[in-house]
């Protein structure tokens, strides 16, 4: 009688997208990209993969919270997150704000990992270096539901703050390098199996088909930038601008489409129209043909120089819905400090480009960078008013200190806050870098930022060029 082979079984990992905890949050296009893309590599080198995520608005759980009817999503598929308020760290106890945690219940959590099958390993993504608590409580509620497994912790806290994170996460190993091919050895060393490397070539999809009730989907058509902006990690996170195949981009944009219904999808990149001529406009060329009703929205800044007419006609064209422009400031001092991406006179010319290729004025944005260490709030206000002449749509970006970036070290001196020791104090609520009589007078810039939207909008603008 032959000996029986053994049935092999798949290696299998759960990943989490942990809660956020903060003052304020709105689902902006926001997805767990990075972790979506490494369920896809996973999948590829066999492993059986599951998504937790704590944001999720659409997990049947909620349909009974009190507050469900709050998470209708919005035109576009945005909207609110389920949030319950709760006691905020002690640090951020002088704020005098509702603080909250952003996501799903933590019983819900629970239950919906103890359902779970039990996994070889447990993976847990981050973003914003203040917002650790809601990592840190996703990593001891991972452990309560699977002890035993080993759980890593990546993403961009852990690059920004690798010894904070390593001290305070409770995670097992802090993974802070990028991308994923040390992946294999991390989980040898910790005696995961690592599955099968997948055959050279083979596409790998960010696995948004792993979540619940899919209303967008966000799309990275290349990574890193040329400038230099000193208020960025992107130069540290990213050195080198690298661009996908343009038919590749295509490819996914149809997938998600024909496969799946979607029709809104937000542009991730932070140098979404350089080079141009042989990226995007191949990319919206192929779109238009395909003539699929789609919609696009860039939550990240389009560089305003790069906006010319031929690019501004292909995109108007293929469907974009949502775009804002980074003028950051009208200060050319502190412009040229910041990177010098915008001289005098070229948001106006790229606003005359972006409505004669069909584009309304009131629905064009404009971020406007406030609370950087040596700007004033009288600054703002000047900026405000070249906004508010041109027609567009004021949006403050108020600033976090970011480590690694060229503008850290100023940060540091300026700040009221101990922004080294304490990520909690990179909070960009907090406008850590004022001080004094400019701080003071954010709120009166936040009303007149409502003020020039509520003008411009109409509620059936018409081109000014009509």
């Amino acid at each position: 009688m032959r000996p029986q082979t053994p049935i092999r079984t798949r290696p299998s990992a759960i990943l989490i997208n942990p809660w956020i905890h903060d003052f304020a949050a709105y689902d902006l296009w926001s997805k767990p990209l990075g972790l979506l893309y490494l369920a896809g590599h996973l999948r590829a080198r066999g492993f059986q993969v599951r998504i937790l995520d704590c944001l999720d608005v659409h997990h049947p759980a909620l349909r009974n919270q009190k507050s469900s009817k709050k998470l209708l999503r919005r035109a576009y598929g945005t909207g609110k997150f389920f949030r319950e308020r709760i006691d905020p760290p002690p640090a951020l106890a002088h704020v005098g704000r509702s603080y909250h945690r952003y996501g799903m219940p933590p019983p819900v959590f629970l239950e919906t990992l103890g359902g779970m099958k039990r996994p070889d390993v447990i993976l847990v993504t981050s973003l914003m270096t203040y917002w650790y608590p809601g990592v840190r409580e996703a990593v001891r509620l991972a452990r309560t539901a699977h002890p035993g497994v080993p759980i890593l912790l990546g993403g961009l806290y852990t690059r920004l703050c690798p010894e904070h994170a390593a001290l305070t996460s409770g995670a097992d190993r802090v993974v802070p390098e990028p991308g994923f091919s040390r992946l294999p050895q991390i989980f040898s060393a910790l005696g995961v199996p690592t599955g099968s490397p997948p055959p050279p070539g083979t596409p790998i999809l960010p696995a948004y088909d792993l979540l619940q009730g899919l209303d967008y989907v966000c799309l990275l058509t290349s990574t890193g930038c040329p400038l230099r902006c000193r208020y960025c990690a992107g130069p540290y996170l990213n050195p080198r601008l690298e661009q996908r195949s343009p038919a590749d981009v295509v490819d996914e944009i149809l997938h998600w489409h024909i496969r799946f219904g979607v029709r809104d999808f937000a542009f991730y990149d932070d140098a979404l129209l350089v080079g141009h001529d042989s990226h995007l406009a191949p990319i919206l060329r192929r779109l238009i043909d395909e003539d699929l009703s789609l919609r696009f929205h860039t939550p990240n800044a389009l560089h305003i120089k790069e906006i010319r007419p031929g690019i501004a006609g292909l995109m108007f064209r293929a469907g974009f819905r949502t775009l804002r422009l980074g003028l950051e400031t009208s200060d050319p001092a502190l412009h040229r400090r910041m990177g010098g991406k915008v001289n005098p006179g070229d948001f106006e010319r790229a606003l005359d480009i972006l409505e004669d290729a069909g584009f309304m004025r009131s629905e064009i944005g404009a971020y406007i960078l406030t609370g950087l260490p040596g700007q004033s709030a009288a600054s703002v206000h000047e900026t405000l008013d070249l906004v508010e002449a041109a027609g567009a749509s004021p949006y403050l970006s108020e600033y976090s200190p970011i480590p690694h970036t060229s503008l850290w070290a100023q940060a540091l001196e300026s700040s009221r806050y101990n922004l080294a020791e304490e990520p909690l104090y990179h909070n960009n609520t907090l406008l850590p870098c004022w001080d004094g009589d400019d701080l003071r007078a954010f709120t009166t810039l936040k009303q007149r930022v409502r003020e020039i939207r509520r003008k411009h909008r109409s509620p059936a603008p018409v081109p000014l060029h009509a």
